[in-house]
C-alpha cells in the first residue's frame, strides 16, 4: 500500500484524510474527518517499511491485538482510542487528535520546567502509565516527543504506543528488536534483554523528569557502564529539591532489580503524602460538667491533593472527614467557582465544565470518595448515569432515571409520581442513597443554594461525561 493521498475515503466513506502527519520506526499517522460526526481524528496504521516485510501478517495480528488492548486503557492522560476498523488488507486505529504540541517542542521554545510545574505533569503521566500496566502492557518508549501537552490547561498526554507489546510471560512484558530513544532507554531495552516490565517505563519516565528540570537529556544507559554515576540533576540546578534529585536517581538505576518496581513505588518515594500531625490534646477544668467533644483527628491523607492552579484543599478535606456533608458541599461549590473564575457569575455552565482542570477535578472527586468510604463523588455518579445509558447528550428520561437512582427523586403522594426535590431537602448524612452527594451546591451555583430545586440536568451532565473521573 503506497501513503494515502490527503482526500482519500476510508471505511466506507466514514473517514477522510485530510494530511499525513508522520511516522517512526513501527506505523505512520494521519489526521482525518470523521464525516458521520463531523470531528478531528487521527489514524495510525502500519508504515511502508513494516508493510514490505515477510511477517507482515504476523505484525498485523500484533497491531491489532495492541489497538484492542489500548482501547481498554481509558483515562484523561492517555490518547483516547475510539475506533478500529480494516481498509484492504491493513489494520487501522482512529484515535484523538489532540490540539496542542509535544513536551520536547515546548522544552525547546520555553527552557526547563518549574519542580512544581514538572511534577504535576509527570504525576499525571505515572497514573497513566500504571493504567497501561495493568492491562498487561508496557509503552516502552516514555520521552518527551511522545507526550503532548493540551492547549486545555497544559494536561500531559502519553502518545505513540508503537513499542508497547502484550505480555506473554508470567505477567513480564516480552521485548523485540524496537529500541525506545537512547537517552530515555533503560539497559534493559538498549541491551534487549528478554524480559521488561513497569520498571521499564520507571525509568524512561524518571529520564523525562530529569530533561524536564535541567533542559539536558540523560548520557544513553549503555555509556554508564563506561561513565557511572553520571551527572545528577541537583549538578546543572542546585534548586532541585534533595527529595527529587534523589527519586530520579533512584529511578533511573542501570540495573531493573534496583529500580522501584511499579509506577507507583515510585511516585511515592517523587511525592511523598503529606504527614497529618495528631490532634494536641484538650483539657478541660475540673468542674466542668458538659462539653462539646473535640473533632475527631483528620484521617490519614491518601489521596493526592494536587491543584493545577494552586488551590488550598485543606478546608474541604477537613469538612469531609469530620463527615459535615452539606458544609463540604457547598465548600465544593465555592472552590469549583473559584478554579473556574467564575465567582462572580456565581455558577459552572458547559464550557467552564468542559475547561475545568483535570487535576482539581480529580483532587475534589477523590477526597469525596475517600471520605465517604466509596459513597459519594463526581466518579460514583458518573458510573450510576453511564450504567443507566447517560452520555455527552442530555437525555431527559435517563436523567430522571437517575435522579431515582441517586434519591435526587422521591414519590410526591398528591400526584402519585416522582418528584424533584429542593436543594435543601436533601439527606446530608451517610444513609443518603449511593451517589446522593455532592449535590453541586444546588445545581453547580446558578440559583440560591438552599432554594433550587434539583429537576435540570444540562450543566450535570457534561461533569459526569469528562473522562478524568
Amino acid at each position: 500500500m503506497k501513503r494515502w493521498p490527503d482526500g482519500q475515503q476510508l471505511d466506507d466513506g466514514k473517514y477522510m484524510i485530510e494530511e499525513y502527519l508522520g511516522g517512526g520506526g513501527f506505523g505512520e499517522t494521519y489526521r482525518a474527518q470523521n464525516r458521520h460526526e463531523g470531528k478531528l481524528v487521527a489514524i495510525k496504521t502500519l508504515n511502508l517499511f513494516q508493510q514490505f516485510q515477510p511477517d507482515f501478517a504476523k505484525t498485523q495480528n500484533k497491531f491489532l491485538k495492541e489497538a484492542m488492548s489500548l482501547a481498554k486503557c481509558r483515562h484523561p492522560h492517555i490518547v483516547e482510542v475510539y475506533d478500529i476498523f480494516r481498509e484492504g488488507d491493513f489494520n487501522c486505529m482512529v484515535m484523538e487528535l489532540i490540539d496542542g504540541i509535544d513536551l520536547a517542542t515546548h522544552l525547546k521554545e520555553n527552557g526547563r520546567l518549574s519542580e512544581q510545574k514538572a511534577l504535576s505533569m509527570i504525576q499525571q503521566l505515572g497514573d497513566a502509565l500504571t493504567c497501561v500496566h495493568k492491562q498487561n502492557l508496557t509503552h516502552r518508549d516514555v520521552k518527551p516527543e511522545n507526550i503532548m501537552l493540551r492547549k486545555r490547561g497544559m494536561e500531559a498526554v502519553l502518545i505513540d504506543f508503537g513499542l508497547a507489546r502484550q505480555a506473554t510471560l508470567s505477567g513480564k512484558l516480552m521485548t523485540n528488536s524496537s529500541r525506545g530513544t537512547e537517552h530515555y532507554a533503560p539497559i534493559e531495552l538498549a541491551e534487549q534483554r528478554s524480559q521488561l516490565g513497569p520498571y521499564t517505563d520507571v525509568y524512561s519516565l524518571a529520564a523525562t523528569l530529569y530533561n524536564m528540570l535541567t533542559d539536558n537529556k540523560p548520557i544513553p544507559s549503555p555509556g554508564r557502564k563506561i561513565i557511572d554515576p553520571f551527572i545528577q540533576p541537583k549538578q546543572y540546578d542546585n534548586k532541585i529539591s534533595d527529595r527529587v534529585n534523589a527519586a530520579i536517581m533512584k529511578g533511573m538505576e542501570l540495573e531493573p532489580q534496583n529500580r522501584p518496581q511499579s509506577v507507583q513505588e515510585w511516585l511515592d518515594l517523587l511525592i511523598p503524602k503529606p504527614v497529618v500531625l495528631p490532634s494536641p490534646k484538650v483539657s478541660y477544668p475540673p468542674a466542668q460538667k458538659s462539653f462539646e467533644m473535640p473533632p475527631k483527628p483528620v484521617a490519614a491523607e491518601t489521596t493526592r491533593v494536587i491543584s493545577a492552579v494552586g488551590m488550598d484543599y485543606i478546608n474541604l478535606r477537613n469538612l469531609l472527614a469530620a463527615k459535615k456533608w452539606q458544609e463540604a458541599d457547598e465548600e465544593t461549590l465555592r472552590v469549583m467557582l473559584k478554579v473556574a473564575g467564575r465567582e462572580e457569575k456565581k455558577g459552572l455552565n458547559k464550557e467552564s465544565i468542559d475547561k475545568f482542570p483535570c487535576e482539581d477535578l480529580r483532587t475534589i472527586d477523590q477526597l469525596w470518595v475517600q471520605y465517604s468510604n466509596g459513597r459519594f463523588g463526581f466518579s460514583v455518579q458518573k458510573r450510576i448515569y453511564q450504567s443507566l445509558g447517560g452520555t455527552r447528550e442530555y437525555d431527559n428520561e435517563v436523567w430522571k432515571a437517575f435522579g431515582d437512582k441517586v434519591g435526587w427523586r422521591k414519590k410526591n403522594e398528591w400526584l402519585k409520581k416522582n418528584e424533584w426535590l429542593y436543594y435543601n431537602d436533601l439527606t446530608f448524612s451517610e444513609k443518603a442513597p449511593e451517589a446522593h452527594l455532592p449535590g453541586g451546591g444546588g445545581w453547580l451555583g446558578w440559583l440560591q443554594v438552599r432554594g433550587c430545586c434539583l429537576s435540570g440536568g444540562h450543566n450535570w451532565v457534561p461533569l459526569l461525561s469528562r473522562r478524568d473521573l
